[in-house]
């Protein structure tokens, strides 16, 4: 179980990462091409000897400590990836190729921009093509999602009883249990400056003659984005996003309006949370939709800035002198819609829920409330985030649990959580043997004196 566990961990990569790993590998097709020789047969899938040498050698130098890991158990991973694929195949599951084009949009969108161009994304790569890039792509995340999807039918159906969970902590020797580091709950109270209507009415005209220009002059959309626009993500493309109607990520406002447009129509100027747009419908490929767009932000003056300071200032004041609770305050002031009916509480991405373990903390929140006592009000703080510029707020801890053994009635949310993992990984452990035995395997005698943790050997 302790090699599981860590190999499970281990192989919880970024998605950067993971794609600068995978894109490293030779694809399926590709893999049969080579002749250094067969590693293993799995089912319908090959394992190259210079696939596990090069996943091995790539660990190595992005700094992964490779000291409890060895060679076998990086063949071991692959083994298991395609038994999962195989028998993916096999039960029909299936992945919806519009979603992973788009994926594969947005990734080679998102990794361009923080590479600086296509061009050196290319040249990263070692690609000759943009389309040669996206076709890798599309069949490592199919590949990928094909496991995923196989592994959590065979875990879908599972639910653990309080019984169970009781069981699984009363299994674990006292001097084993873990240890939980300290928790808290963090609330928070946001104040936007307002931007005037002579700001927002600026934009909205500075947009409706780019609109006009391109239509009555011919001028050029893509260069009027890369001029203009304020969206740092897309500016640099001339404004495109690749968007689908089923999976698209963008805001909802977006949303509508790219989907209302016939392909070669530029829209209205419309608002979103980022700011004033318009779109561009580029082309139309079936569920996909090729648009540009210029984003505006109007400006935010020096007097909005200073009401909004003093606003939160007042705030901040009559919490201190408990004229309403911090709760209370947040439901009626705060402008972050996430959090103010919460009574202001942020909810940890990690765990969804309202505890954050003060160590595994992001570092920028961990050092605005650190040194706070539970109960106490932070000074204002001046921050911004990806839509606002400029923001003012004020935070608050409590709830707060010092570093502790794992206690059955305090800790049992994370306690259930361990023992439903558990669970599952006994149920991936008794499918993976039963269908090691029914699949056609052939592992290469070079690798005969492996100790792998399933029965790949079939000894």
């Amino acid at each position: 179980m302790q090699y599981k566990i860590m190999n499970l961990k281990f192989f919880n990569f970024s998605t950067t990462f993971l794609l600068f790993l995978l894109l490293s590998f030779p694809t399926e097709a590709q893999e049969r091409e080579k002749i250094d020789g067969v590693a293993a047969v799995v089912g319908d899938f090959l394992i190259l000897s210079s696939d596990i040498q090069k996943q091995y050698t790539q660990l190595k130098v992005s700094g992964i400590s490779m000291d409890n890991i060895n060679e076998c158990q990086v063949f071991g991973k692959l083994l298991e990836d395609k038994l999962y694929q195989h028998h993916a195949i096999q039960d029909s599951i299936e992945v919806d190729q519009q979603e992973i084009n788009s994926f594969v949009d947005q990734q080679i969108n998102a990794i361009a921009n923080q590479i600086g161009s296509m061009e050196k994304l290319l040249d990263y790569y070692k690609k000759d093509s943009e389309q040669d890039l996206r076709s890798e792509m599309i069949e490592l995340n199919r590949s990928t999602e094909l496991s995923k999807r196989m592994q959590q039918s065979i875990i879908d159906d599972i639910e653990i009883t309080p019984e169970e969970v009781r069981q699984f902590f009363n299994s674990i020797p006292k001097n084993d249990r873990p240890v939980f580091g300290t928790e808290l709950r963090v609330s928070q109270i946001v104040v936007y400056p307002k931007v005037s209507q002579n700001e927002k009415e600026k934009v909205i005209r500075k947009l409706e003659e780019f609109k006009a220009d391109v239509i009555d002059n011919g001028a050029s959309f893509i260069s009027k984005a890369v001029l203009y626009s304020q969206d740092p993500g897309s500016r640099s493309k001339g404004g495109k996003y690749s968007i689908n109607r089923k999976t698209s990520q963008m805001m909802r406002e977006f949303n509508e309006v790219a989907f209302s447009l016939s392909e070669g129509e530029i829209s209205e100027p419309f608002e979103t949370e980022a700011g004033y747009h318009i779109i561009f419908l580029e082309k139309i490929r079936g569920q996909e939709y090729d648009v540009r767009h210029i984003l505006l932000r109007p400006e935010i003056s020096k007097k909005e800035i200073d009401l909004a300071k003093e606003r939160i200032n007042l705030i901040r004041e009559k919490i201190i002198s408990n004229e309403i609770s911090f709760s209370d305050a947040a439901r009626e002031a705060s402008d972050e819609i996430e959090t103010k009916n919460d009574g202001g509480l942020l909810i940890n991405p990690e765990t969804q829920d309202y505890s954050f373990e003060l160590t595994k903390m992001d570092p920028e929140l961990y050092s605005q409330i650190a040194n706070l006592k539970e109960g106490e009000i932070s000074s204002v703080l001046q921050d911004e985030d990806r839509i606002n510029r400029i923001k003012f707020k004020i935070l608050s801890v409590s709830n707060r649990y010092d570093e502790h053994v794992a206690n059955f009635s305090k800790d049992y949310i994370k306690i259930q959580k361990l023992a439903l993992q558990n669970k599952q990984l006994k149920e991936i452990e008794n499918w993976q043997a039963e269908k090691i035995n029914d699949t056609y395997i052939k592992i290469s005698n070079d690798f005969k004196d492996c100790e792998f943790y399933s029965n790949w050997l079939k000894k």
